[in-house]
């Protein structure tokens, strides 16, 4: 499956054809790559990716709107440590019997559902977490019910509650990333307990070589599978990533193709003169 995904990618990368004008002149062949994985199911899979150094971004449907399902949980893990660099909340308070530290590791380990509703009712619910976000200017991204409630309501894959867009979800990711949601003990934090996300073996870390680091959350509905975090290239680069899939068979392997071609495609881009000279002429010396 390796070699076959790896044959694909050089097909693509040499066959492209200009995709989507946002991407950089250099990263076009990756867009182009990743549409024709996105045209297996049209209008089912969004996907966006993000140099955090450069600010450079490929993106398939990255404005169209898909459910968050459980990668809410960054979002709600953000806001409450937050809340506790404030001082109005803290690890150790006792939240339904466990400490909100114990909470807050197994919502985003093992995506427990019921420390997540734990979590959100004492940050004072939905409503309060989605004034948060847009009291930081997050938009494309909405948070209307707890986990429960989204559980127990109709099955509709195309709702606009509880959903982001591929931008809006890399981001959160990037200003995440960048300290200005989160102070750098609150960050390292959070992306320690992403690091060690034991959900979804099977989508963006399944195809990437051993021992990539990735931070990341899934989520998970019937007939919806998602994965959004950070990917580390050889090199150090950290990109923000976001993989949404619905109605479509296979959304796991969708999902591990798209990132492979991903971290393929950005170490093909930076190892090129057009990176080296792109970067150096806009940023400085890489």
């Amino acid at each position: 499956m390796r070699r076959l995904t790896g044959v694909l990618f050089w097909l693509f990368a040499f066959a492209a054809t200009p995709a989507l004008a946002e991407a950089p002149d250099g990263l076009r062949f990756l867009e182009t790559n990743l549409s024709s994985i996105a045209d297996t199911s049209p209008g089912n899979i969004g996907i966006a990716a993000l140099d955090l150094k450069s600010g450079e971004m490929v993106a398939v449907h990255g404005d169209q709107l898909f459910p968050m399902a459980s990668t809410v949980k960054v979002a709600v893990a953000a806001n409450y440590l937050a809340q506790v660099e404030f001082g109005r909340r803290d690890l150790d308070e006792l939240i339904g019997g466990q400490t909100a530290s114990q909470l807050m590791a197994r919502m985003i380990v093992h995506s427990d559902n019921r420390a997540t509703d734990l979590l959100i009712r004492n940050l004072g619910g939905p409503a309060k977490i989605q004034e948060w976000l847009e009291q930081r200017n997050i938009s494309g991204l909405r948070i209307d019910r707890n986990i429960a409630q989204l559980l127990a309501a109709k099955r509709d894959l195309w709702d606009v509650r509880d959903s982001s867009s591929p931008k809006a979800m890399v981001e959160l990711l990037r200003r995440l990333d960048n300290g200005t949601l989160l102070k750098s003990q609150s960050r390292a934090y959070l992306l320690r307990l992403m690091a060690q996300c034991a959900t979804g073996k099977n989508r963006m870390r399944a195809l990437l070589p051993y021992g990539t680091p990735v931070e990341h959350k899934t989520g998970t509905l019937s007939g919806y599978t998602s994965d959004v975090g950070f990917i580390t290239l050889p090199n150090g680069r950290r990109l923000a990533v976001a993989f949404f899939a619905r109605s479509t068979g296979n959304r796991p392997q969708t999902i591990a193709a798209a990132a492979k071609a991903i971290y393929d495609g950005f170490v093909y881009y930076l190892r090129s003169p057009f990176a080296t000279a792109t970067y150096t002429t806009t940023y400085g010396t890489p």
